[in-house]
């Protein structure tokens, strides 16, 4: 009856055993077995050479992967309803040592290249203005719409003909990549991603994601970040067993698949009220505050989530990989009764 988060979700038993089964003597921080063996399987993934590194939060994920792309000095073009801006209380500038949010704006907490180039339009070529340094995107976006590989190689190209690293916050990159059918590697790296932000946390794992370099020489001195920002693990081989574990026999796109799925029956039963798309695990409808209160009070838990566009009153429904159609078919039941 909660669909606050899939952060709430528990752990998958899968990714729990493999927990258990690490729980032995190992070498220590990432030299141990399952830590070496990480730029292999996301390789395997992805159909390329990586760099991985494993850090427990997706605010570190994505803050580690922008401070390898922009100077103190420099800009990340982000959305305005980006994670990044949003919801990590400044750690952009922390980790970065100062380079500025710049943004934009898109439906559904997407950007559009043209966006882009109007604001690097915008900016003097001079030391009086920051200039920008990196494009950070998320997939599935914060509002559930997902870009598609020829929405992101678009983006690419124009990151690459500007000289810009191109970022994914990819906290329900699963979701996305299962809900478009398309192949990891042309979501990624061949629409010209250099890093990605691999989300495991919200998508069965406990405290483990992954940041994956495909563009290997910015992993160099992430590393050292890493150990400067407090996020080099001792016992690293917890982490690393949770995205192995993530990985094997596709367990990543299964969780994801069911978390999509169930949102598509909330999808269906809120019809009219829907305000955008439902493209992953997350489903946004317009409600009012009676209509909200009649939900809780039939035992329903949800963030309220305001019209981005005119402010009136909403709400915010997130599946995971554990509720089941039964889990989810009493609140798509009382949606349609309202």
């Amino acid at each position: 009856m909660r669909f606050f988060s899939d952060n709430a979700a528990p752990v998958h038993p899968k990714v729990m055993q493999a927990i258990t089964d690490a729980n032995r003597v190992d070498t220590a921080y990432d030299g141990d077995a399952l830590s070496q063996k990480l730029d292999a399987a996301f390789g395997e993934i992805f159909d390329a050479e990586v760099s991985v590194i494993w850090v427990p939060t997706g605010t570190a994920a994505n803050c580690l992967a922008l401070a390898a792309m922009a100077k103190p000095h420099q800009g990340i073009i982000c959305h305005r309803e980006a994670h990044i801006e949003m919801d990590e209380a400044g750690a952009p500038g922390f980790y970065t040592g100062g380079a500025k949010l710049m943004l934009v704006d898109g439906e559904g907490a997407k950007i559009a290249p043209d966006t882009v180039e109007t604001l690097l339009g915008s900016i003097r070529d001079d030391v009086h203005q920051v200039q920008a340094a990196a494009v950070s995107i998320t997939n599935a976006t914060e509002y559930g719409l997902t870009y598609t590989p020829d929405e992101v190689s678009a983006l690419g190209k124009l990151c690459d003909e500007r000289g810009l690293g191109l970022h994914m916050d990819g906290a329900r990159f699963a979701n996305a990549v299962a809900s478009l059918g398309c192949s990891p590697a042309d979501l990624t790296w061949k629409a010209g991603v250099k890093a990605l932000s691999f989300g495991c946390v919200k998508n069965g794992g406990m405290n483990a994601e992954a940041l994956v370099f495909f563009d290997r020489d910015l992993a160099n001195d992430t590393f050292y970040r890493r150990k400067r920002a407090g996020h080099l693990q001792s016992k690293g081989r917890y982490l690393a067993a949770q995205l192995l574990a993530m990985l094997e026999n596709n367990l990543w796109l299964e969780n994801a698949s069911t978390a999509n799925q169930t949102a598509q029956i909330i999808a269906n039963a809120a019809g009219g009220r829907l305000r955008f798309p439902v493209e992953a695990n997350e489903v946004f409808i317009a409600l009012s505050e009676a209509e909200a209160g009649k939900l809780r009070d039939e035992g329903f838990d949800f963030y309220d989530w305001p019209n981005p566009e005119d402010g009136s009153p909403g709400a915010r429904l997130v599946t995971s990989w554990q509720h089941s159609e039964k889990d989810v078919q009493p609140l798509a039941e009382a949606i349609a009764a309202l």
